[in-house]
């Protein structure tokens, strides 16, 4: 099946991860999917919330949002009303990546992850996460060579990737065209080791099979695999 912009089924949006995004963090990136963009930071502070002090252990959390004319119109800003779905994606974002971290390398620090979303064009938060994963690696070799924390507190790799059901067919890495018709939607996250992290998916239109289940899940994984390799490429840059 040949897809609106050429690609294939199983093809991934071209994908581009810019390591050293914003000089003034630990660690940063600019992942562009396709016409999305996302810059991910991280930064090292120390401290941790109040059920977590005298632990020994450190701590991860996210935030995530969509700067106001990412999507053409423009988005307001949630100044007083909390906007509920980045609230849902940033928890998403700070779940996936915690499967990476040696909280007891981290020291007692927390590790802030913030995601801002410059063009939405679909898959932001699998972006997200990508992008995410790549900033806290860096700002992790960053921070150990100045003594703020231990080296290897990110372990593994962590990158997501959506899929979905549009006209009867799979597709991989859906754009803003295909997901707003699709007939199932689904953001797969997965650990470089092949171990799936969270998986969410829903029939938006039309129920799905077993067997569709696991085609979206087997194209998913090949896709994720290809993630993995260009996080490595963005790390190596990244920490140079």
């Amino acid at each position: 099946m040949k897809r609106h912009d050429g690609r294939r089924a199983n093809q991934l949006r071209p994908v581009t991860i810019t390591p050293g995004f914003v000089g003034s963090a630990d660690g940063s990136c600019l992942i562009e999917t396709g016409g999305t963009r996302v810059i991910c930071t991280a930064s090292l502070s120390p401290g941790l919330p109040k059920w977590r002090e005298g632990s020994g252990l450190g701590w991860l959390t996210a935030e995530y949002g969509m700067l106001p004319a990412s999507t053409g119109r423009r988005k307001k800003r949630p100044t007083l009303k909390p906007d509920s779905r980045a609230t849902e994606i940033q928890r998403l974002i700070g779940r996936v990546v915690r499967n990476v971290v040696r909280f007891d390398r981290l020291g007692e620090n927390t590790l802030h992850l913030d995601c801002d979303v410059l063009e939405a064009d679909g898959g932001t938060r699998t972006a997200a996460i990508t992008g995410a994963y790549v900033a806290a690696a860096i700002a992790n070799h960053r921070c150990a060579e100045q003594d703020r924390c231990k080296p290897r507190a990110i372990v593994g790799q962590a990158a997501a990737i959506s899929v979905g059901i549009v006209d009867g067919e799979v597709l991989l890495d859906l754009d803003y065209s295909e997901d707003s018709r699709a007939e199932v939607d689904m953001n797969v996250a997965m650990l470089g080791n092949g171990k799936f992290v969270e998986v969410q998916g829903s029939a938006e239109r039309a129920p799905f099979t077993g067997q569709q289940l696991d085609n979206m899940l087997t194209m998913a994984r090949k896709g994720i695999g290809k993630l993995v390799r260009i996080q490595r490429q963005a790390i190596r840059e990244g920490v140079k």
